[in-house]
């Protein structure tokens, strides 16, 4: 197998999260999330999130997720934080911004500015989030990869 070349992963089409009922998981989640739908069926919705998407497909039949998780990045970490108490959502002990939705779907919610994931420009402008930077230690974290913006 030597000189064989690999694929390299670079990045997230989309996440998909199993719920129980899509109406149900697309009322929970906009009473934490402003959101536009990419589209929707009887079993599946897909919010939109610019260039990439979050799915929620019907057949959640798993126990509760614990460590396993996904970061969702947002523009405003305290907006979420307080949708959360005013949905009466609790959020999960330790460092995090973490909560469990209905169906045990954990969720990691992770500021903008504060991580190397970066949108392209021309994506910002489309989801009208074309003020939103990154600070200083993220910039030097992207600085080490050659990633600057």
């Amino acid at each position: 197998m030597a000189g064989r070349r690999r694929a390299r992963a670079v990045g997230f089409n989309h996440v998909a999260l199993e719920v129980g009922d899509v109406e149900e998981a697309l009322a929970f989640y906009r009473r934490i999330f402003d959101f536009e739908l990419r589209g929707k069926s009887e079993d599946m919705a897909f919010i939109d999130l610019g260039d990439q998407f979050l799915a929620l497909q019907k057949g959640r039949r798993q126990p509760a997720d614990d460590g396993r998780h996904f970061g969702l990045v947002v523009d405003d970490k305290d907006a979420v934080r307080k949708a959360l108490a005013e949905a009466g959502v609790e959020i999960l002990p330790g460092p995090f911004l973490d909560f469990l939705d209905p169906w045990g779907n954990r969720v990691e919610v992770v500021a903008y500015e504060n991580v190397q994931f970066s949108k392209a420009p021309n994506v910002l402008r489309g989801m009208n989030l074309a003020h939103l930077s990154k600070n200083p230690q993220a910039l030097d974290e992207l600085a080490e990869k050659g990633m600057s913006p």
